[in-house]
């Protein structure tokens, strides 16, 4: 079986390094930031910048699976300034995935901010339903990623996310990423062969296997349902190797892009074990 394994990686120096650092290090497939992760504006991307991402795919044969968005959008606030400004912000991170012929653009649905998690659900969902009205005829694919559940966050619950899709008028449009680490803190145990049968199998009932587009995988510092989003490296935390192990040998997920969030310094090395480690999982 080929399983798709990568990491997240910078773009510090231009998007096409970002490439670069993945090849070097062993990776399938990468995910980045296409902006400053931290900010609202983002310079436009020039032609020439386009042609050298696409020039350097094709040279290292790494496919740049997906683009994080921005930590500061929040598509489920009731703020409707904030709300406004949220959606105008995704757009142009549909328009630049769209751009550079990246398949995924993951999304964490955002916070309700204390007015109750159907609306929350009502508003990222309204959200989408304008955004994919404003990017009609994009090829790129929303994923809604699972989240830990901090805060007033919504997502921890695979009900959430079904509910979402139950209000998308195009909901072959939008997808899932599962984040190990998150679904472990929401309160999902995996780390046993039927824990992790149920939990799928749960996944299936609430929202639908065949919308799992992608992976992160990220151990997890805290314990069981903590609800706190810590990573840590593949076997070192809370989860463990038995866990990853069941995953990196279901044939069901073949094929997608399984990311890499874990903790790291400049030169990446910790990818190279990460990577190494979860390859070594597959039978």
């Amino acid at each position: 079986m080929k399983m798709i394994l990568g990491a997240h990686m910078s773009i510090q120096g231009g998007l096409d390094l970002a490439l670069q650092r993945g090849f070097d290090v062993g990776c399938d497939a990468i995910q980045i930031f296409s902006k400053t992760s931290n900010q609202w504006k983002a310079k436009p991307l020039q032609e020439e910048c386009i042609i050298r991402f696409k020039k350097k795919r094709e040279e290292t044969g790494v496919t740049p699976a997906m683009i994080h968005s921005s930590y500061l959008i929040n598509l489920c606030t009731p703020k409707d300034e904030d709300w406004h400004k949220s959606i105008d912000a995704f757009y142009v991170e549909m328009e630049r995935a769209e751009a550079l012929e990246i398949p995924y653009l993951v999304l964490h649905p955002g916070a309700h901010l204390q007015s109750g998690e159907e609306a929350g659900i009502a508003r990222v969902a309204q959200a989408l339903n304008q955004l994919h009205e404003r990017a009609a005829g994009f090829q790129m694919k929303v994923l809604i990623e699972l989240t830990a559940g901090q805060g007033t966050c919504i997502g921890h619950h695979f009900s959430h996310v079904g509910a979402i899709f139950n209000q998308i008028k195009e909901d072959s449009r939008i997808g899932v990423c599962f984040d190990t680490c998150h679904v472990f803190a929401a309160g999902y145990d995996f780390r046993t062969k039927e824990g992790y049968d149920e939990t799928m199998a749960l996944f299936d009932k609430e929202i639908g296997l065949n919308r799992l587009c992608a992976f992160h995988l990220n151990d997890c510092k805290k314990d069981l349902g903590c609800r706190v989003d810590r990573h840590d490296h593949i076997g070192q935390g809370k989860i463990g190797l038995s866990a990853f192990s069941h995953l990196m040998n279901d044939a069901r997920f073949v094929g997608l892009p399984m990311i890499l969030e874990t903790p790291k310094g400049n030169d990446c090395a910790e990818d190279k074990v990460n990577l190494a480690t979860l390859r070594g999982l597959v039978k």
